[in-house]
């Protein structure tokens, strides 16, 4: 799909606020209401737009503990990688799990728990025990200084 101006705002406003009315999106992007929705069922069906989230704060909700966990394993092969990301899909604790190179690490997590207890027993009794799991190296978060999902939508 061959995105134009109009696209680009509509999926940055969307992006913005997930729950902004259709009126509200139309004026802001300079559309009537009805080719307004009817771009954002096309921006839907094409796949740009993947659902809607809601936003929580983790801090007041008690998950105050952020670590960057680096996950060596012991074997390259496509089946022992596809049972880790089947397993690492099932922990909760687990926000963000991305395949890097250039370390000595072939993942890196994003953990999210309400304290080092917590963290401790994800690590020894969860991470630690999923088949394959050769190396396990954390560091934890003082400040998050940038967290978005906004994507940069002027660089396309």
């Amino acid at each position: 799909m061959q995105l134009d101006r109009t696209d680009k705002r509509i999926l940055h406003e969307l992006q913005l606020d997930a729950r902004i009315s259709n009126q509200e999106l139309a004026d802001k992007v300079g559309l009537s209401p009805s080719p307004c929705l009817r771009r954002v069922r096309q921006l839907e069906e094409a796949g740009l737009i993947k659902g809607y989230a809601t936003e929580l704060d983790a801090s007041k909700l008690g998950l105050k503990l952020m670590a960057i966990v680096q996950v060596a394993m012991d074997r390259h092969t496509p089946d022992r990688f596809e049972q880790f990301e089947a397993a690492i899909r099932l922990l909760p604790q687990v926000l963000e799990c991305i395949m890097i190179t250039g370390q000595s690490a072939d993942y890196q997590l994003k953990v999210l728990v309400k304290d080092m207890d917590e963290y401790q027993d994800f690590l020894l009794n969860k991470l630690t025990r999923l088949n394959g799991v050769s190396d396990v190296r954390s560091s934890f978060v003082l400040r998050q200084v940038v967290s978005t999902s906004v994507l940069p939508l002027d660089s396309l």
